[in-house]
């Protein structure tokens, strides 16, 4: 498994050993994405803006178009706006749904452009050169073991849930098979749909059903920050750990500050979409034979790496 600074690095190594070499044609680089409709998708389009701009500065020959799209609907229209006066020479795209994206990605496809598809996949996958996506296993697997060890193998936990998705899916399951066969007991668990506002009534649902619980997982940060404005204002005091996921940067600088219920967090960074343009970049560029699948680690934040995944001038 490759970690995400590990291919940022190769990428932009491949990109400074061989970019202003390349000097003879102008190359057209296209960054599809959703809009910033919630926190992680606020934070994909940051880190593409950015990563845009410092290709723009230092390869004067690459032209990268950031295009952002609040529905798949208008992605589809994006996609055909770009490709129709202009010849792509690489499209990264994040779809914003699987099924309407696929086939006007196969028709840039279709033109010679080379395709990077970024967290949700196409329906068919043999459309893209690459794929770049987190582990959302290791999300879920991660923040259990660290619970079991941290609540000593037993306890009574609740669950918020995200959206009826494959990556909620995944997320749950890389959870449950790890504390399977400890003395972690789950008391519920129900969709909040990724949202504060609904995780906020979930978790007072859960404090007016459970007199007792040791510990929350929100899986997702957004969740998080509705569980913890609910504890707060049940003032309870039995629930020792609350945990999310992503990287948030409300919820990493809890990490550095070294919040007692919040100590550790698990990165599924929207920051990716920056690691897939630089690789993109160094294939179109720099030649580099950069295809296949990817999949980033997500190793555990604690107190003492997190300023490494801290990003206070992100939207997320």
């Amino acid at each position: 498994m490759l970690s995400r600074k590990w291919i940022a690095a190769a990428a932009l190594g491949s990109l400074l050993i061989s970019g202003h070499a390349m000097a003879e044609d102008k190359k057209i680089i296209a960054v599809s994405i959703p809009a910033a409709d919630h926190g992680w998708t606020a934070g994909v389009v940051y880190h593409a803006q950015a990563a845009a701009k410092e290709i723009n500065a230092a390869f004067p020959n690459v032209e990268m178009i950031v295009k952002t799209s609040p529905s798949a609907a208008d992605q589809v229209s994006a996609l055909e706006d770009l490709s129709a006066s202009r010849k792509l020479d690489a499209l990264v795209i994040l779809p914003y749904s699987s099924e309407e994206l696929t086939g006007p990605v196969k028709a840039v496809k279709e033109m010679g452009t080379f395709i990077t598809v970024v967290d949700r996949g196409l329906t068919d996958p043999s459309i893209q050169d690459l794929y770049l996506a987190g582990d959302n296993i290791a999300v879920g697997r991660n923040t259990a073991k660290f619970m079991i060890d941290k609540m000593g193998g037993k306890g009574d936990v609740v669950v918020l849930r995200g959206i009826p998705t494959v990556i909620d899916d995944e997320r749950i399951k890389g959870f449950q098979d790890t504390i399977k066969g400890t003395g972690i007991k789950v008391l519920d668990m129900q969709y909040s749909h990724w949202n504060s506002d609904e995780a906020f009534k979930l978790m007072q649902d859960y404090l007016a059903k459970y007199p007792h619980i040791d510990a929350v997982w929100a899986s997702d940060d957004d969740n998080l920050l509705g569980v913890l404005e609910a504890i707060k204002q049940s003032g309870r005091t039995d629930i020792k750990l609350a945990l999310g996921a992503n990287g948030m940067k409300e919820i990493v600088k809890k990490v550095i500050d070294g919040d007692s219920m919040t100590p550790i967090e698990t990165p599924y960074p929207p920051a990716m979409i920056k690691t897939a343009i630089y690789m993109t970049v160094a294939n179109v560029v720099g030649q580099a034979p950069v295809r296949g699948a990817v999949k980033l680690d997500a190793p555990l934040i604690t107190k003492d790496n997190a300023k490494e995944y801290y990003f206070p001038d992100s939207p997320f």
